[in-house]
């Protein structure tokens, strides 16, 4: 193993030092969090192609049994924790109705379909001890599910809990077996809890019903996913297959129990990693070839076809090959190629390939064991950011992913139709008392269009979703001019530099930003190179840097951006030459970098109309940083300006190991100062935007982020403090909304707000669709408001929320979050990749991240 690899497997040398092959008989995958009959899930998280798999992941928690849901040391699984949090019922204005009545209503078809329950269904839950006691969780199992008074229930058992949908006939119930050894285990069943539909564990427990029912539909599960491997979607030209499945869930949506089922694809190469190998192999030759194959192939996550299960690649084992011999379970010895050709008939074709290692942390605790993988047998999943590079492929994966609207209806209609047919999941279904019933309808409304507002001119656009043309010959609301500013390029790129500069301060006169001739430095073709030019011509006066880069090596806009963000404090712009060599669109390429050099400037580019005076709203996003394991990056945006044109922005990097900020309370005082020092008072309201919140932390939310507001706030002024009221802001959602048109469906208007049906009765949550999607099915984007002292109606908040999504000044059109979230992802993404280190405070009044 290399030393990266025994670094990250630390602490697992005291595990037993037999190796294991990544295969369920000689080395048995970690115990899922499923509740079935001694089934395992996939050994590890999927990763998905950027854009291609949105989906939700579905946890779980304890709920109103006030114990976990599994036992034995598992862990509390997250998204049902959310489903225990009720912040409704402390929003006075909201308790009794939450909906708005405004815009035009829009009948809309949804991807939930209606669970039906007898109306005095419970869950019965049971509480099983053993003596003695058994390890074995498929012996506890097959002991207790070898009595005649559990054989014909319907139940779920995880190996302590038991789950009913009919009640025992005693509280406490004694039941004894025999093992295959003979000895008597007596086993005790204890009643704890009778569970309503609507508890989380019940919510738990139907998702479990349907990962059975799948499974009975001969779909695999893949990470959290169910895909269908024998209707595989080919793109031979880029080596490339497509699984199609089913992201799905089970919850309750305004009193009704519903099922959601969003078209999933999972990505797959059809190269082997063996056959990847022996690419780079040929491409590079075997100077350096090892350090090559670790660099490309560490932290990819591969598939075995011939048991469906995932693993993410921790190491390559260089020093073990298929002949090498492992210890079984029963404590025989077998070679790699004779263990293969025996469980699964395959013929190993290389018998000198070195294994890939992957490190398998158990669900049932911290003990972790490393298996070997054949790359021959594995399959790689995903794009990795340079295949994403490539226009033609990605166009290629685009075109079978991103369904219409009626094509991803004709999907859903086509599994709703499998589950009513099947025998086997109608009875699985009956057996529970559910009934499997119609897709759902509801009533949305769409929002009046804005009014771009511009220096010397109100537009209103043709399109809300782009309206570059319609301001192309307005001026900007404010600008400053660009009178000292260095322009730093090789020498291949002089000859595009003279063109450009021409069309950038053309279109700088006719915004309104005067933009003057810049100081040239051509330089040879290095990152070293730029750095050095920088480090010698900037200067205390200079007002900008932009740098014409050779290539997209990543080296040289990291050194760069590391520089001038931190260690000397100039806004900075990088091109790539070969951007500014497209014929025909330089107009429109200046257009976009004018806009840009606005910004990192301080300047204003348009607003919309926003009633609500002395109004701060502020963003809040978390990345992770690639560079620092364990470490995040929070990075906090708010508007200092009553007209929310101009920002502050902060970040900072901290050791955590979820995704909760707890440097709030900082950033909010230095947003606070600074609108006193521009506005002579303080915002009367403050809105906050969190975006980034994982699954399960609404409580943490609450309890830990709302209160660094709150203090703050209080502290701010010794009168009367700033009203505040904070919404969590989801962008990937599991619920999808199609128009009906004729005989056929349509994505949704710009401004469609859902608030019901399709909502939570315990959240003041809603829907709102802000973007356009030119292929496929647009997405909506969920708020849930988690705290509101603003007593904002909900017609107000949700046209508020519509606003803001036209105010980032990056894009010239509706995006699909308020500014502020999209802002602060921004600056959080920037220092993640790029910079990892806080950026100057010199830099905060600026969108200098753009």
């Amino acid at each position: 193993m290399s030393g990266r690899a025994r670094v990250r497997a630390r602490g697992i040398a005291r595990c037993p030092r037999t190796s294991e092959v990544g295969c369920p008989q000689a080395c048995p995958e970690p115990i899922s969090a499923d509740l079935s009959d001694n089934e395992a899930s996939s050994s590890s998280g999927v990763v998905e192609a950027s854009r291609i798999s949105e989906q939700c992941e579905d946890d779980i928690s304890s709920g109103n049994a006030d114990c976990t849901l599994m036992g034995r040391g598992r862990n509390i699984v997250c998204d049902v924790m959310d489903l225990g949090v009720c912040t409704r019922e402390k929003l006075a204005h909201v308790r009794v109705c939450k909906t708005g009545s405004s815009g035009v209503p829009v009948k809309l078809v949804t991807n939930l379909f209606s669970l039906d329950l007898p109306q005095d269904w419970k869950l019965y839950q049971y509480h099983v001890t053993y003596m003695p006691d058994l390890e074995s969780r498929s012996m506890r199992i097959a002991l207790l599910y070898s009595h005649k008074e559990l054989s014909n229930k319907a139940k779920a058992f995880d190996g302590a809990m038991l789950f009913l949908s009919q009640k025992l006939e005693e509280k406490v119930t004694e039941l004894s077996s025999e093992t295959r050894r003979g000895e008597t285990v007596k086993m005790t069943v204890t009643l704890t809890a009778e569970l309503p539909a609507s508890s989380p564990v019940c919510i738990q427990v139907f998702s479990i019903i349907f990962k059975k029912i799948f499974k009975k539909l001969s779909m695999y599960q893949i990470g959290r996913n169910f895909y269908k491997p024998s209707e595989p979607v080919e793109i031979p030209q880029h080596k490339l297959s497509l699984w199609p499945g089913f992201a799905i869930s089970v919850s309750y949506f305004e009193s009704k129990l519903l099922f959601s089922a969003n078209v999933n694809y999972k990505l797959l190469r059809s190269e082997t990693v063996l056959e990847f190998m022996a690419g780079l192999c040929h491409r590079t030759g075997m100077s350096g070839f090892t350090q090559m194959c670790e660099k490309e192939l560490i932290g990819l996550i591969v598939l075995t076809r011939y048991n469906n299960k995932t693993y993410r690649i921790n190491d390559i084992d260089w020093s073990v090959k298929p002949t090498d011999s492992f210890q079984k379970r029963d404590g025989t010895q077998i070679t790699y190629v004779d263990y293969y050709k025996q469980q699964y008939d395959i013929t190993l074709s290389d018998l000198h390939q070195p294994m890939l290692v992957s490190l398998l942390k158990s669900k049932r605790n911290t003990e972790a064991r490393l298996v070997h993988l054949l790359p021959e047998l594995c399959f790689l999943t995903g794009l990795t950011s340079q295949v994403t590079s490539d226009f033609q492929l990605m166009k290629a994966v685009s075109e079978k992913t991103r369904l219409s609207p009626l094509g991803r209806q004709q999907h859903l209609a086509r599994l709703a139709d499998d589950i009513q047919r099947n025998k086997d999941a109608r009875l699985e279904l009956e057996t529970w008392g559910l009934h499997f019933g119609c897709q759902m309808s509801l009533t949305g409304r769409v929002e009046p269009s804005e009014k771009i507002l511009m220096q010397d001119h109100i537009c209103q656009p043709v399109s809300a979703a782009d309206w570059s043309k319609d301001i192309r010959t307005c001026k900007i609301l404010s600008a400053q001019s660009l009178d000292k500013w260095l322009l730093i390029c090789s020498n291949r790129a002089e000859n595009v530099t003279e063109n450009f500069l021409s069309c950038l301060r053309r279109v700088g006169s006719s915004m309104g930003f005067d933009v003057n001739y810049p100081k040239i430095i051509i330089v040879h073709e290095s990152p070293a190179a730029f750095l050095g030019a920088i480090q010698k011509h900037v200067d205390p006066y200079v007002q900008l840097v932009m740098c014409i880069l050779p290539s997209t090596q990543q080296s040289y806009y990291e050194s760069i951006k590391k520089y001038l963000s931190s260690d000397c404090p100039v806004p900075s712009q990088c091109v790539l030459a070969q951007t500014l060599r497209r014929q025909g669109m330089m107009m429109s390429i200046a257009t976009k970098i004018a806009m840009q050099l606005t910004c990192k400037l301080g300047g204003e580019l348009w607003a919309v109309e926003i009633p609500l005076k002395s109004l701060m709203v502020v963003g809040i996003d978390v990345c992770k940083d690639a560079f620092n394991e364990g470490m995040v990056v929070v990075g906090f945006v708010a508007n200092i300006n009553l007209r929310i044109t101009r920002w502050f922005s902060r970040c900072i990097l901290q050791r955590t190991t979820t995704e909760v900020a707890d440097c709030l309370k900082v950033f909010m005082i230095g947003a606070l100062n600074k609108w006193y020092a521009c506005n002579h008072g303080l915002p009367a309201r403050v809105i906050v935007y969190r975006s980034g919140v994982g699954h399960g932390q609404l409580k943490t939310l609450i309890e830990y982020e709302v209160p660094q507001l709150l203090s703050s706030l209080a502290e701010a002024s010794s009168n009367t403090s700033s009203k505040l009221s904070v919404i969590v802001v989801q962008r990937r959602c599991l619920p999808r909304f199609f128009m009906e048109v004729g005989h056929t469906l349509q994505n949704p208007p710009l401004g469609t707000v859902v608030d019901s049906g399709a909502t939570r009765p315990e959240w003041y949550d809603f829907y709102l669709v802000s973007q356009t999607a030119c292929q496929g099915t647009v997405n909506p984007t969920y708020y849930n408001v988690i705290y509101d002292d603003n007593g904002l109606k909900p017609d107000h908040m949700q046209r508020l929320t519509f606003k803001l999504c036209h105010l980032y000044y990056n894009w010239l059109g509706l995006i699909s979050v308020p500014a502020p979230c999209q802002y602060a992802y921004k600056l959080a993404f920037l220092v993640a990749q790029s910079i990892h280190k806080e950026p100057s405070l010199e830099l905060a009044n600026t969108l200098f991240y753009l």
